[in-house]
């Protein structure tokens, strides 16, 4: 069977069985583009447990396809997605193929010239959900970063962002670059990666400005509009399509002495604290191999709200952070250091101290959002 022929092949099987979602057709879909571009090319892959059509990850389905394959980096949480939250991940080989898997989430966060010298073209294709805080982002900034140091190509293949129809929250401030926020970008920034990437070039962010050789496989019949449930976990404390929705807003609580429900089946869904005594609401996090081996508060009982059945909006709930400021029986104990990394601002911990109401403090975000925006416009592939 010709090798386009038989591309084509899976990626009918792959619309049979995600009927739900065939109208959106992702750039894993469009796999003759893919051997086209790699034709007598050495081809490393920058990918996770997310890298699938239907049950079939992408790795599998390029080496059917006879493409040279040589490696694969992995990111945060791993190859396979089961590592937890800022757990180091080695170097191994997958034992399914033999392909050796080279960590990004190690050692180095950016590929070196020995790892990338027995490749021509490194794909990218990585589930994200929209937040600047999502490390994946920033591990694709670095790996363009790296084949513009040593002039190879990338390609993105492209996914939807189910956080995709809005842009909210703070700008980042550059002092507080670091792996959680690595670009002047809202929080929610309401692009695809292939869209982001583009962005990262045309803003010339990587170091000293250079462009990254890049091919975006872009999306077909998808809009920011379009409502896209993620079919397969996009890291393991984000099991649900609802706690996606929430996590903009939620992953805040990680910069506070509050548990985001780590230890539990409802990860970023429940907020808690053993001291607020007050609520009714409890959930007593234990260890969940393969999730949370470790949560914060393991084996106490917690106290505080549960946003398992609240409506998903489209902005950033900073009336959630006021309320269990004010709540918290310490108050100079609520905040962490890390908060301010996560809102890459040290402003809006000012604002909550201070007595800010919400609407005080979205008016404070309005300049830079509007800026923004209007960059926005220029990397769209998508209305």
């Amino acid at each position: 069977m010709p090798r386009f022929s038989l591309a084509a092949f899976f990626v009918l099987i792959t619309l049979w069985a995600g009927a739900q979602q065939a109208q959106v057709q992702m750039g894993i879909h469009q796999l003759d583009k893919v051997v086209a571009a790699t034709e007598g090319k050495r081809v490393g892959l920058l990918v996770n447990n997310t890298a699938a059509l239907g049950n079939v990850h992408l790795v599998d389905l390029l080496l059917t396809l006879k493409v040279n394959v040589k490696k694969v980096f992995a990111p945060e949480h791993g190859f396979r997605g089961t590592a937890d939250a800022g757990e180091t991940v080695t170097d191994s080989k997958d034992p399914n193929t033999g392909l050796p898997i080279v960590s990004l989430y190690g050692n180095n966060k950016k590929p070196t010239a020995a790892q990338l010298a027995d490749i021509d073209i490194v794909i990218f294709d990585i589930q994200d959900v929209g937040t600047r805080f999502f490390t994946y982002i920033s591990s694709l900034h670095y790996l363009m970063e790296a084949c513009a140091d040593n002039k190879k190509k990338v390609i993105v293949l492209d996914r939807p962002n189910p956080n995709g129809h809005y842009v909210d929250g703070p700008v980042l401030q550059p002092e507080l670059k670091s792996f959680v926020g690595m670009h002047p970008i809202p929080i929610v920034h309401g692009l695809t990666v292939g869209e982001l990437a583009q962005m990262i070039n045309g803003e010339g962010w990587l170091a000293g400005g250079k462009k990254c050789d890049l091919e975006i496989v872009r999306m077909l019949f998808y809009t920011h509009a379009t409502p896209f449930t993620v079919p397969i976990k996009p890291s393991p404390n984000l099991p649900t399509q609802h706690g996606i929705l929430l996590y903009p807003t939620t992953c805040l609580f990680e910069g506070t002495a509050l548990s985001v429900g780590r230890g539990t089946q409802t990860p970023f869904e429940v907020i808690g604290h053993p001291a607020l005594t007050q609520f009714t609401f409890q959930f007593t996090p234990i260890s969940i191999p393969g999730m949370a081996k470790q949560p914060p508060f393991q084996d106490q009982r917690c106290f505080g709200w549960d946003f398992r059945e609240a409506k998903p909006e489209s902005r950033i709930q900073v009336q959630w952070l006021i309320d269990a400021y004010q709540a918290f029986p310490e108050k100079e104990k609520f905040f962490i250091p890390f908060f301010d990394k996560l809102a890459g601002t040290a402003i809006l911990k000012e604002q909550i101290q201070q007595g800010l109401s919400e609407q005080q403090i979205r008016e404070s975000w309005k300049r830079d959002l509007e800026a923004y925006q209007s960059m926005r416009q220029k990397y769209l592939l998508y209305p």
